[in-house]
């Protein structure tokens, strides 16, 4: 493996989470500001295209982890996923039918499934497993930022072009990311240990078995995560939508700006928060700091409802920052104590998130509903309450993942697997 502190292979991951950041989710909420006050979609029908990406998304997750395990051709795969998203996104306005808007979306989420994997994989084989958790901290960080300076943009210049700025904007960031991919050598990744192997005795065929999915089955907390991420995102993903509707819902032109500003004030705290997990989760521990963000996610849920004062809505936002800045940063850090030396941290990377993509598909789509019939503020309590009941069971359920020793050995980490 090449030295994992080379000025140029750190400033090449920087840029990559930076340019990244804003291709990796599409759209995102934005999707939501568009097809409300631009093609004057009900909330229902909103949710329902969220949910059907969502769902495509879901199904890819899992192959993705797969693929990048298994393939050396790991930033092809990144350029490709770039292409392929930017290019669903950027058809969107010559579209007016439901199942083609869905189609798209459908496109953009199952080629963005390869962006989290690849990039823990590329990660993890540069820089090694000690420095795998600092060094997943800065990602995160220099994701939240693109996040943030993105959203700085697409909010400053919307008023005047409207909602479809997003979409060059989009383009632009991919046209980025894909420079900063090949600026990564790819002699700096060593494959073996970016599926989890480090000792080059464990890198035969017998590494083939358990699959992802049988390893997210077989190892209980493994198990119990994939559960509390499902609860996560379940709480979390329609929040952030449903604020940009009610922002737009007061001011049309504003809208979208509004809406950067949600972004980019709960960014500018995920990028601190991030750096901090990646510091101190080896000292912490893993458990203490989920749970941190479970429960401030349910506080954000209940806090919503307050008040429609977009000074509020978007003071409650900084919160996000928290909750997705921890999750951000500690998911993978989780998924390698558990896969370590299993030769299967991506695939298991891609399972997890196949049940936290169904968390966050239901999510849109429960809370769309839920506003037809009783309104925005009954959806931000029910949401909240969700998150509570994920931090109770997280608390009682989960063991602490962090290991004692730097290392383990296949035969350990495989006994581990079916405890």
């Amino acid at each position: 493996m090449q030295p994992s502190g080379t000025t140029t292979v750190e400033r090449a991951l920087d840029a990559l989470n930076f340019f990244l950041a804003d291709v990796r989710d599409g759209l995102g909420p934005y999707l939501a500001i568009y097809l409300l006050t631009e093609r004057k979609w009900d909330e229902a029908s909103i949710g329902s295209v969220m949910s059907i990406a969502a769902i495509a998304g879901i199904l890819a997750q899992t192959p993705a982890g797969a693929l990048i395990d298994r393939s050396r051709a790991k930033r092809a795969l990144m350029i490709a996923a770039a292409v392929a998203v930017t290019a669903a996104c950027l058809l969107l306005p010559l579209l007016n039918r439901f199942e083609l808007v869905a189609a798209t979306q459908a496109l953009a989420a199952a080629s963005g499934s390869v962006f989290a994997p690849a990039i823990a994989a590329v990660t993890l084989g540069i820089v090694g497993p000690k420095a795998f958790a600092a060094r997943t901290g800065r990602n995160e960080a220099f994701n939240h930022a693109g996040n943030a300076v993105a959203a700085a943009i697409a909010g400053g210049t919307a008023y005047w072009f409207g909602p479809v700025v997003v979409f060059w904007l989009l383009a632009a960031m991919a046209l980025a990311s894909i420079a900063a991919t090949l600026s990564i050598p790819p002699t700096a990744i060593d494959h073996q240990v970016a599926r989890g192997l480090d000792d080059m005795e464990e890198h035969g065929a017998s590494q083939d078995r358990p699959s992802g999915f049988r390893v997210l089955l077989t190892c209980r907390p493994l198990l119990i995560f994939a559960v509390s991420t499902v609860i996560f995102h379940f709480a979390n993903a329609a929040m952030l939508p449903l604020v940009g509707q009610k922002l737009a819902l007061v001011n049309r032109n504003l809208g979208t700006s509004l809406m950067s500003v949600c972004i980019i004030a709960a960014q500018m705290v995920m990028v601190p928060v991030a750096m901090l997990v990646g510091r101190k989760a080896d000292v912490w521990g893993r458990k203490p700091i989920f749970a941190t963000a479970l429960a401030v996610l349910a506080i954000r849920g209940a806090l919503y409802p307050l008040s429609d004062n977009p000074y509020w809505l978007v003071s409650v936002q900084l919160l996000d920052g928290i909750g997705a800045g921890i999750f951000g940063a500690l998911f993978p850090l989780v998924v390698a104590d558990l896969t370590h030396g299993t030769g299967h941290f991506n695939i298991s990377q891609g399972a997890i998130a196949t049940a936290t993509g169904l968390g966050g598909a239901l999510s849109t789509a429960v809370a769309g509903f839920i506003i037809v019939h009783a309104g925005y503020s009954a959806a931000f309590l029910f949401l909240a309450a969700v998150a509570c009941a994920g931090l109770i069971g997280y608390c009682a359920l989960m063991p602490e993942t962090l290991r004692a020793a730097t290392t383990t050995s296949r035969t350990t980490a495989l006994a581990s697997l079916n405890e």
